[in-house]
């Protein structure tokens, strides 16, 4: 398919002016060790603005002429870009907001993969060391402010939605903003974009004039969601794992839509954290939302949680329905209980640092055909060890539904096989079915093949 294309020169915007010798020679390094390779990924993501796709090998495929290269300058440096995505630019200018959210990513593949490797103390893989590498990741890209209240809200959901669902999702983002609330998604379309747009009107209304809309992603599937343009704080953790303590770690609460299997995985991965023992009493307020037709949906994600985990972790969401206004206002309250606690315990506001998680959570999970095979799904462990594993099961249907890597195996070597306890696989197998039933897993109009396959 022929793609309409610009070549372009641009200066950075936001950060990241300056490079050393040996950032430039990582980032034009194509050999398998070398930054290139994720750098052009990243960088053709962000400027896939608009377009109707998430398939991350489909857009590699489709721009396969594109080519990024850096320039240096007197005063700093620019990017050359060959044959870009031309709805990135306007009568031959990058719009702003994707001109900042390129030198995002430069800024924070830079970051993770350079300067973090250099630091003493920081290259192991204990659970402190990893809660500290999204600390200053967080840190680099300005995400924590020192002294602002808690007023982040992370919003979870599907990119595959309805209309009605966005428009649900806007609304509720719009009475978030009425509370001087920020938001915090995924970033990219649907369920990701509706409460940010909702929250510029309601932040505007009540003249906000620094209200925070924060995206985070990684590079497995950026390409697939693609970040919005309402997006002004963009941030690249270098894989999902870190991306889910990210938000976790940055965010005072979380509000989950209708979505599929990412939106699953994401739910599964909160759940696990807030059942260790020792995040029993920390408040952290979590509400499952939708439209009226979409009870029946959440009754059945509330019926497989209650399965799989039991009703302890059914206690740590409020499900509302159809209610925006009592969804922010139980936001409001949960910062409250937030702040005083944080207050109390003398923790930080900008990062949860009391929040004890896992290392099986946090340790990157690499789907493959005998990776998903093995996984332990059973009964016979604690509940947040079965929610761990549940989520590395989404983690791997992500990955062979969207993610470049993971849509190559399925391609190469048939579905992932996922086999079990059926206690947990029957219930499992029909959330899946319901998902595929409504458009949950592709975007409308996008023939769904299973990346999945239930055994025995």
């Amino acid at each position: 398919m022929t793609q309409e294309t610009i070549n372009a020169l641009v200066s950075p915007e936001g950060s990241l002016e300056i490079l050393s010798s040996h950032e430039v020679n990582r980032l034009k390094d194509k050999s398998e060790g070398g930054l290139y390779r994720l750098f052009r990924q990243c960088a053709l993501a962000v400027m896939n603005i608009g377009v109707d796709i998430d398939d991350c090998k489909d857009l590699m495929e489709r721009h396969a002429d594109f080519d990024i290269r850096l320039v240096p300058q007197p005063r700093g440096l620019k990017l050359e870009l060959i044959n870009a995505p031309i709805d990135a630019f306007v009568d031959g200018e990058m719009l702003r907001g994707i001109r900042e959210h390129l030198f995002s990513v430069l800024r924070d593949i830079i970051y993770a993969h350079s300067v973090l490797g250099s630091y003493p103390g920081l290259s192991s893989d204990e659970p402190d060391t990893i809660t500290n590498r999204v600390f200053h990741i967080l840190r680099n890209a300005r995400v924590m402010q020192a002294g602002r209240h808690p007023d982040i809200v992370v919003c979870w959901g599907g990119h595959s939605i309805s209309r009605e669902e966005y428009v649900y999702s806007k609304e509720v983002g719009h009475e978030l903003g009425l509370r001087g609330l920020s938001i915090c998604t995924g970033c990219g379309p649907g369920a990701m974009k509706g409460p940010m747009k909702g929250a510029t009107i309601g932040h505007a209304k009540q003249r906000v004039k620094n209200g925070r809309y924060i995206g985070i992603t990684e590079p497995g599937i950026i390409g697939a969601e693609p970040p919005n343009p309402i997006v002004n704080e963009l941030v690249i953790m270098p894989d999902i794992e870190k991306r889910l303590e990210a938000f976790v770690r940055a965010g005072h609460g979380i509000i989950v839509f209708p979505g599929g299997v990412g939106t699953a995985e994401e739910i599964l991965y909160l759940l696990g954290v807030l059942l260790h023992p020792e995040n029993r009493d920390l408040p952290f307020p979590v509400v499952f939302t939708g439209r009226p037709e979409n009870a029946d949906y959440f009754e059945m994600i509330d019926r497989f949680i209650r399965n799989a985990l039991g009703e302890e972790a059914a206690a740590r969401y409020q499900i509302i329905i159809d209610d925006p206004v009592r969804v922010a206002q139980a936001m409001k309250h949960g910062m409250q209980e937030v702040q005083a606690f944080r207050r109390s315990t003398q923790d930080a506001y900008y990062f949860n640092w009391m929040l004890k998680i896992d290392p099986v959570f946090q340790a990157p999970f690499e789907p493959t055909h005998e990776t998903m095979r093995e996984l332990e799904l059973h009964r016979n462990q604690p509940s947040h060890l079965i929610a761990a594993n549940l989520r590395k099961a989404f983690s791997g249907i992500v990955a062979g539904n969207v993610k470049e890597q993971g849509v190559r195996q399925v391609q190469e070597r048939g579905p992932f096989e996922i086999s079990g306890d059926p206690e947990l696989l029957e219930p499992l197998e029909e959330l899946l079915t319901a998902f595929v039933q409504q458009n949950r897993m592709k975007l409308p109009g996008a023939a769904y093949k299973p990346s999945y396959r239930i055994v025995n």
